[in-house]
């Protein structure tokens, strides 16, 4: 299916609410009840053959099928690793979540702070799955992705050595739900080495739909306890790490046992009376289930025989179990950063929690069209998807010292982990905002250009580029209308990404771009109105039936255009002939008269002039972005949609576009627009056509 094709049929399912947690997409099409139905008919375990137990399934370079670390790996049952397996046990804990061989301690730790919250928990792992009742060998569990949730079928085989599991796996040892959801998200992200390295929130994402802000340590929000306090009381995910300053502190454990460049999850967030003074404290877990801080209120600590029987009952400190207290002021001196995760509003169920307003875009970058990198490349900025957000109310927060308009802007990566395995990664991507003049205020089509960037300075933007899957940022504003551009920091990558703002009021979002329309006005020209030389030139040129057809038209053009030295042309190929005859053959005939002829002349001269003007560095080619400036001056206004797939159509490798390519570009827009027009009669904007209709149409 071509891409737009997809993109239709995607719009439709989403407008039929396909997508949302309560009809997930079915990744791969792969629809479990019917596939554990066919299981059970058949008294077989599901084996899944888009993810089989093979070592491509592992990875493609550490852990890939001639690496030594996938050596005596096997695919096992839990009904073989265990005489009573469980898929959750007791109810899902942080507990159950183990690190293993498998650099992925973000994702665990996301998966840990899952566990607190019991609503979001039952989205992601869906209920009724158990190794008793109606077992098959097969589970499903459900994830966001950019906008829309995906149900995915694995089948229960798990890569195991010596007998154990080689990934997550729980303390228990028969409670398998963890490592079953692990592996869904290898799936999901095409093998479980794409899953070595990343951050928390990606993974908090994932799991709720929300979105996630990211706080450093260094230089934190005086209000940042209570922040934290009234994230875990709404149910938020939060993560924290320590920093590392080199590859050889990876994973190193300090003298207090903390381990730096390591996903923990922070779970609690409390006060206690300690010497007559009231501390504030911190509960962190590491998702390893051992090496526990050693400081002060630590498990067993000194500290803990100075507090109340009440308060030491209340904050439940055990023992080597991954999770330990610590004080604020400690947690503020040992950590770098605190990611929160805050939840989308179909994820909080409670009407009494204050919930964000939530807007999202999906949109695209493409090499020549709409990649054009960071504020640094004025030449192309412009280019890049554009977004405006109107901010109509103030937050009504009493305690807000400012008043504003409070929103969070996420800006994120599609599908770049999967792409690991063909060699590609992360982008470096930011966005900036920028306050919508006056003379802008409340219009939608239009694509603000290069001369808007030169003359105005951002408002706000993100506050770094970063190689991240997201980049997000919290921001303060008066009430007006903002521009949101995401880019690329360098031009020219492709990508795709979706945009999403969380308000505290509710906003109004929406795409900025040119409307499709040809505003040009095609001049009549009469046989009266061709001077005698022309139509003597016209005569030597058609011969004895007086007209020209595709085939004496590429053979004159190609004669004239070859002898210019200020243009670059491969020179004009039949198919684009074919198209200029379909264009002005108003008898039918397949050939141009004289007065078709003319017409064409004229035209061709017309675009030749704007050719020659619009490429401003007079190398004999445009550039894509010339290109786009050239199709405006020729009369055709078009969306991004479109400039992408003419940059695609009509370019070469080095996205320049030579002379008789813009030539057959602009003709074949304008028999398009001038198809479209006369199958419209009313003048409606719509036309219906059967089979055979559109068969006709898309072959001219």
């Amino acid at each position: 299916m071509s891409g737009i094709a997809a993109k239709l049929q995607q719009n439709r399912a989403r407008a039929q609410g396909i997508g949302t947690n309560a009809q997930a997409v079915k990744f791969l099409g792969q629809d479990f009840e019917s596939l554990r139905q066919n299981c059970l008919e058949c008294g077989q375990l599901f084996q899944d053959e888009a993810f089989e137990a093979v070592p491509g399934s592992l990875g493609f370079k550490d852990l890939g099928p001639n690496s030594y670390k996938v050596r005596g790996v096997t695919w096992t049952r839990p009904t073989e690793l265990s005489s009573c397996p469980q898929f959750i046990l007791g109810g899902a804990s942080r507990t159950d979540i183990c690190q293993g061989a498998l650099g992925d301690c973000w994702l665990l730790a996301a998966i840990a702070s899952l566990t607190l919250n019991q609503q979001v928990l039952a989205r992601v792992v869906p209920p009724g799955q158990s190794f008793e009742e109606d077992y098959a060998g097969i589970f499903h569990f459900q994830f966001w992705q950019f906008g829309e949730w995906v149900d995915v079928v694995i089948d229960d085989r798990l890569p195991t050595k010596d007998g154990e599991l080689l990934f997550v796996h729980s303390a228990e040892g028969s409670e398998f739900w963890s490592a079953l959801l692990e592996k869904a998200y290898a799936k999901l992200n095409g093998c479980y080495e794409a899953l070595s390295g990343g951050s928390t929130t990606e993974g908090f994402e994932d799991f709720t739909g929300g979105i996630a802000e990211v706080h450093e340590l260094q230089n934190p929000s005086p209000h940042l306890f209570k922040i934290i306090q009234k994230a875990i009381h709404r149910g938020s995910l939060l993560g924290c790490s320590i920093d590392i300053t080199s590859s050889s502190d990876s994973e190193a454990i300090t003298s207090q046992k903390l381990v730096k460049g390591h996903a923990y999850s922070v779970t609690g967030a409390d006060e206690a009376e300690y010497e007559g003074d009231v501390v504030k404290l911190i509960r962190i877990r590491n998702p390893w289930g051992q090496v526990e801080w050693t400081g002060p209120w630590s498990d067993g600590s000194m500290q803990w025989h100075q507090v109340s029987d009440e308060d030491r009952e209340r904050l439940n400190n055990r023992s080597e179990d991954g999770e330990f207290w610590m004080s604020f002021s400690d947690f503020l001196r040992h950590y770098s950063r605190l990611e929160i995760c805050n939840l989308s509003p179909d994820a909080l169920s409670d009407d009494d929690v204050k919930k964000w307003a939530l807007s999202k875009f999906d949109g695209s970058w493409r090499r020549g069209s709409t990649a054009g990198g960071c504020r640094n490349f004025p030449n192309t900025f412009w280019t890049n998807p554009q977004f405006v957000i109107r901010l109509d109310e103030e937050d009504d927060d009493p305690n807000d010292d400012e008043a504003g308009c409070s929103f969070l802007v996420g800006l994120i990566q599609k599908n770049r982990r999967k792409m690991r395995k063909i060699g590609e990664d992360m982008h470096t991507v930011g966005f900036a905002i920028y306050e919508v003049p006056d003379e802008f205020a409340g219009q939608r089509n239009i694509h603000l250009n290069r001369n808007f960037f030169m003359r105005h300075a951002s408002s706000a933007r993100s506050e770094t580029f970063v190689n991240l899957r997201e980049v997000c940022s919290r921001f303060s504003l008066p009430p007006g209308e903002y521009l949101i551009m995401p880019s690329t920091f360098e031009p020219q990558k492709n990508g795709d990404f979706c945009v999403r703002v969380f308000s505290e009021k509710q906003a109004d979002f929406q795409e900025l771009d040119d409307p499709v329309e040809y505003k040009s006005e095609e001049e009549e020209i009469s046989e009266d109105d061709v001077d005698d030389r022309f139509r003597g030139l016209f005569e030597q040129l058609a011969g004895g039936d007086s007209e020209i057809s595709a085939f004496e038209l590429r053979r004159i053009l190609n004669k004239v255009i070859t002898k210019r030295q200020d243009i670059e042309t491969n020179g004009f190929s039949q198919q684009t002939c074919r198209n200029m005859v379909n264009l002005l053959d108003k008898d039918g005939t397949g050939k141009l008269g004289l007065v078709e002829f003319k017409i064409l002349w004229t035209k061709i001269d017309k675009y030749l002039n704007i050719y020659r003007e619009k490429d401003t560095d007079q190398s004999g080619t445009m550039s894509s972005t010339e290109m786009r400036a050239a199709v405006e001056e020729a009369g055709f206004s078009l969306n991004n949609p479109l400039h992408q797939i003419l940059v695609a159509r009509y370019s070469e490798p080095d996205l320049t576009i030579d002379f008789d390519n813009f030539v057959s570009c602009l003709i074949r827009l304008q028999s398009m627009f001038k198809t479209f027009k006369s199958l419209d009669e009313g003048d409606t904007g719509e036309v219906e056509l059967d089979f055979q209709q559109w068969l006709n149409v898309s072959m001219l």
